[in-house]
């Protein structure tokens, strides 16, 4: 007979032992979403950076070959026009008087740089006050150096020192008229801003209709040589593109259909084209759109649309186009400088390519060479680095920045090239 004691121990090895409940495995966390990249405030846009460079580029190599064609195949003056514009719509965010005083003073230090010693140069070859026309007013207009408001005195026939040509005074004061644009651009442009945001369309195409009616109704009068009719024509003419350029900054282009702009502004290209086209012209030269402003006014507005329109806004460079970045940096750290003192080389190089014609094994063997505008424009380049490298700090002392002879974005270890 089995005891109480003995059936306990039966009992508990024939307990059948049930496992411990499993508890649930936690749902996996969901991944994060990708964030929605806000919308620019600041820093550079490598993609404006390029097209400022390559305008520069182009505005040299227009003034070395004269090729017609240079302006339709890249309109640099709508280009740089319409970049500052929206750089100047960026920048009044804050206070538009501070915001004016910056620009000039970014804009006039170099100049009065560049008009100290060109003005010292054209004394030197015989320049004052009783030469082309002067006698009366030349202290005064001297005060346009200054403050462009008007385009600077400068000497129209010299005797060049005995190796340069008479008009090298001429040649070298031509980029001025884009400083004297440009203040105006910058001056008006407050009011610019304020007239976009209520009325787009009236605003854009004001200046292009004021350019219209100018070149069509008023091309044969007498005061189109005046000072006053002078800084108008430019201003118009250019005035859509900066106007242009302050849109894409305040995002009007972005809330019209994507198919609008590339509709219409191949349109006015083709507008601006024929219109050149139907000028009268020397049957022996090339019709140069540079001269009609109508023509360019048209081009230049339709092909910067297309530029903005596309415009990716590059916080980095692509990688295919990282090799340029240091030049890039440079051309756009030097702008100024580079675009005042680019014709100073140019006319330069001239007497120092003559040097070589009278070496008789260049003269008998090479004269093909030395003619070329290519040795012209190979001679200059260096020169344009030397003139930049003595006088582009000046742009760094106007901008509030240590003063640097070579701002060339440095490459740090194991990252892209630093931005300037």
């Amino acid at each position: 007979m089995t005891s109480p004691l003995d059936f306990g121990r039966i009992q508990d090895t024939m307990q059948i032992r049930v496992p411990a409940p499993r508890l649930p495995e936690p749902w996996p966390e969901p991944e994060p979403e990708p964030e929605i990249p806000a919308k620019r405030t600041g820093g550079r846009d490598r993609y404006l950076d390029l097209l400022r460079a390559l305008a520069l580029g182009r505005v040299v190599l227009y003034h070395n070959f004269t090729w017609a064609w240079l302006p339709l195949v890249f309109p640099s003056m709508g280009v740089m026009f319409a970049l500052a514009g929206s750089l100047m719509a960026r920048s009044l965010s804050r206070p538009a008087l501070s915001v004016i005083r910056g620009r000039l003073r970014r804009l006039l230090p170099p100049m009065w740089l560049f008009g100290g010693i060109m003005i010292t140069l054209q004394i030197l070859d015989t320049w004052g006050p009783g030469s082309d026309g002067h006698a009366n007013w030349w202290w005064g207009k001297l005060a346009f150096w200054i403050l462009p408001l008007s385009n600077p005195p400068y000497a129209e026939d010299l005797p060049g020192f005995g190796f340069l040509e008479g008009t090298w005074a001429t040649q070298i004061m031509v980029p001025l008229w884009y400083l004297r644009a440009y203040l105006w651009y910058v001056l008006l442009s407050p009011l610019m801003l304020w007239a976009l945001r209520r009325m787009p369309l009236v605003t854009l195409f004001t200046p292009l209709a004021l350019t219209i009616v100018m070149g069509t109704f008023f091309a044969d009068q007498e005061f189109i040589y005046s000072r006053v009719w002078e800084t108008a024509g430019d201003f118009t003419m250019f005035g859509s593109c900066w106007i242009l350029g302050m849109a894409h900054q305040e995002g009007l282009l972005k809330k019209i259909p994507q198919y609008v702009v590339p509709s219409i502004a191949p349109l006015i290209m083709v507008a601006g084209f024929w219109y050149l086209q139907t000028r009268p012209v020397d049957p022996a030269e090339a019709t140069d759109i540079e001269t009609w402003p109508i023509a360019q006014a048209l081009w230049s507005l339709g092909f910067v649309a297309i530029l903005l329109h596309v415009s990716p806004s590059w916080d980095e460079w692509p990688r295919r186009l990282e090799r340029w970045n240091g030049l890039v940096s440079l051309l756009n750290a030097r702008a100024v400088s580079v675009y005042l003192w680019h014709n100073v080389a140019l006319v330069a190089a001239v007497p120092l390519i003559d040097l070589l014609w009278g070496v008789p094994f260049f003269e008998t063997n090479l004269s093909w060479l030395l003619a070329s505008k290519w040795l012209m424009l190979l001679v200059a380049i260096p020169l344009i680095g030397l003139l930049v490298l003595t006088f582009g700090w000046i742009e760094d002392v106007a901008a509030k920045r240590s003063p640097r002879l070579f701002p060339y974005p440095r490459r740090q270890r194991g990252k892209r090239r630093a931005d300037v």
